[in-house]
């Protein structure tokens, strides 16, 4: 896990890598070459995680010269594919990953893309056809941002490191801004919120030829498309079976690394899943320290889940560590959490995040697993899963299925049966469902938050959740195979995958993320809906796959936190007035951007109790201090 800059065609400033010295505090690296298009430079921060040995730093040249590599993440089968390439008689200098990724460019080309099996961003720089070749992993694991001009081009690991180059400037994109404050999206676009900052999104690469420097053609490409084939029919226990053996070799190629390996552990069923696998494995091998695992806990027994992250850690024999986010704390950091994040947050349980990996930092922790991509691909997140199967159902004529969902989702979850049949979708469309639900909860006055100028010019007319489905060649969410495609190419994970970078990084820490090891992925997007959700239970597949390592309280568990935090009680208890500042700081930062009247009746009613105190707070105040710290305009 490293940082990169690339460019051709600017200035070198290795001020552009050392800007992100947080991402790779273990070395650095800078080269500058000479271009038809001008100068260009590559620039590596290094975290050593595999081949700790100076020969393995960045940018890093194949034997002959002609490819400069320089990469930020991890190969996990680097070892298979290092003998792959020894068999047709390449020779390597290092044990490292990287070098497995530069040579297998240097052998298979834009080809090697298909052959890989981890996460990566990289900009590879060929000498002889003078041309940069960009690639980001799958599922966009590792950001890769870029900014083009008639000038030249720039890639580099984090916004920050753009901003100074000459031409970018610091305006927003309204779009961007409006969807992130309508919906809280961020990340489903190539777009970012400066309006001068583009990414590579999850399976697509890109090639600058320096000889012909024609900036209109620059576009990214798709490598990889997400299977979206049912598999045959099978039965839980064999799906269950070939589920297990897919996680498991997930986690042992995963557990590659030369430095301390640990788990972030929420006591919920995804991180007890891969912590009791890790054990497992680490035990087997004869690893001379147990597993390390960090959990946040609150006062507040409604959402802490210590007594679930307790019996994880009992049956997998792990060390545990248990920090306690405070309210105050929220505020303590913002700044310089948002600084690492170079975009606004949904909530406050990006804060708690950064305390796990603070924490995991503190007990020299280099290397954190953790459980990303689980809820997308198995379905579990119950504010959609469960609508969503229920018009499933309902168009299916399955009248036991839908039943069996509705008594037990009021016996489990304390959903009324009226409340339930008010979100049963009437059409196959999650954005049409969506927009009813918000209507039938609070009117649109109520809703509205932004200015009508900005609202009318700079709203998507189909709404961000139909533009996005759409931009991912999702036809329809009409059950819950299209809804696991859906959050995860767009409406969900992408932004999550920044969340958890940034913060992990921030840290000089490597979050490894075995859910989103492609085989595994791609035989849960193809399985069928009864393997994910069957009436009030979720992830089925997974509980029936884990059902001897994991303990039975966890098993069973039907709640879902989400990674919550205590924020209603934050908000208005001991940071309210921070809170009001804030929207009000907000205000007046960007007074055409919202209706004020409306964002004030919102804020009184939140701290009232009129209404929910939720992220809707959180998102004008910290899209504030998001301005404020890069001193964004419009």
């Amino acid at each position: 896990m490293c940082g990169i800059f690339a460019s051709a065609g600017f200035e070198p400033d290795p001020r552009c890598i050392d800007i992100v010295r947080h991402r790779g505090p273990d070395g650095q690296g800078w080269q500058v070459f000479e271009s038809p298009m001008g100068p260009v430079s590559l620039g590596h921060r290094r975290l050593a995680i595999i081949d700790l040995d100076a020969r393995a730093n960045q940018p890093m040249a194949s034997a002959d010269g002609r490819f400069w590599l320089t990469y930020n993440g991890e190969i996990y089968n680097y070892l298979e594919l290092r003998d792959d390439l020894s068999k047709q008689g390449v020779s390597f200098t290092t044990q490292s990953d990287s070098e497995v990724l530069l040579q297998a460019y240097a052998t298979w080309g834009e080809a090697a893309l298909e052959r890989l099996r981890g996460m990566f961003a990289f900009v590879i720089y060929d000498r002889e056809r003078q041309s940069l070749f960009a690639a980001r992993d799958r599922f966009g694991i590792k950001p890769l941002y870029y900014f083009v001009t008639r000038r030249g081009v720039a890639f580099a690991s984090e916004i920050k490191q753009l901003l100074g180059l000459p031409g970018f400037s610091r305006r927003m994109n309204l779009e961007r801004a409006v969807d992130y404050l309508d919906v809280g999206f961020t990340d489903h676009t190539e777009e970012t919120l400066f309006a001068d900052a583009r990414q590579l999104r999850g399976g697509q690469c890109l090639t600058v030829d320096l000889r012909d420097w024609r900036p209109e053609a620059l576009g990214p490409r798709r490598y990889y498309e997400l299977p979206r084939r049912p598999l045959e029919k099978m039965s839980e226990a064999e799906a269950a079976q070939r589920f297990r053996g897919l996680f498991e070799d997930a986690v042992r190629l995963h557990l590659r690394a030369d430095v301390r390996v640990g788990s972030c552990l929420s006591g919920g069923l995804d991180s007890a899943s891969i912590v009791a696998v890790m054990a497992r494995r680490l035990q087997g091998a004869g690893a001379p320290v147990p597993v390390h695992t960090v959990t946040a806990c609150y006062d507040d027994a409604s959402i802490d889940e210590r007594s679930f992250a307790e019996a994880a850690v009992a049956a997998a024999g792990a060390e545990p560590h248990y920090i306690y986010p405070t309210a105050q704390g929220v505020f303590d950091v913002a700044e310089k959490l948002t600084w690492h994040q170079d975009e606004p947050q949904y909530n406050t349980s990006m804060y708690a995040q950064w305390c796990v990996f603070e924490e995991a930092q503190r007990q020299g922790v280099k290397v954190m697993l953790d459980g990303q991509g689980a809820d997308e691909q198995l379905a579990g997140y119950h504010y959609d899963a469960f609508p969503v199967q229920s018009g499933a159902l309902v168009r299916q004529g399955d009248v036991f299925g839908f039943l069996q969902l509705l008594l037990e989702r009021k016996v489990w979850h304390g959903h009324s049966i009226a409340g339930q049949l008010l979100t049963v979708p009437n059409r196959p469309r999650l954005p049409e469902f969506a927009r009813q639900w918000r209507r039938r909860r609070r009117p649109a006055e109520e809703t509205e938050r932004l200015s009508d100028a900005v609202a009318s010019a700079h709203r998507s007319a189909q709404g961000a959740y139909a533009a996005t489905l759409e931009r991912d060649d999702v036809a329809a969410v009409d059950d819950l195979g299209g809804l696991c495609v859906a959050n995860l190419l767009g409406l969900s994970l992408p932004k999550l995958l920044r969340y958890e970078d940034r913060n992990s990084m921030a840290h000089s820490i490597e979050a490894r993320l075995p859910f989103l090891d492609h085989p595994l992925v791609e035989f849960c997007i193809g399985l069928w809906d009864q393997h994910k959700v069957i009436g009030g239970d979720t992830k089925r597949v997974l509980r029936a796959a884990m059902h001897d390592v994991v303990p039975r309280a966890i098993l069973t568990r039907r709640d879902k936190n989400g990674f919550a935090t205590p924020q209603q009680d934050w908000f208005r208890g001991e940071i309210r007035r921070a809170m009001e500042d804030g929207v009000h700081q907000t205000l007046g930062q960007f007074p055409e951007l919202f209706n004020r009247d409306r964002v004030i009746r919102y804020l009184n009613a939140a701290m009232a109790g009129d209404r929910a105190a939720d992220q809707g707070l959180w998102m004008i105040v910290n899209f504030g201090i998001w301005g404020r710290v890069f001193q964004v305009g419009m």
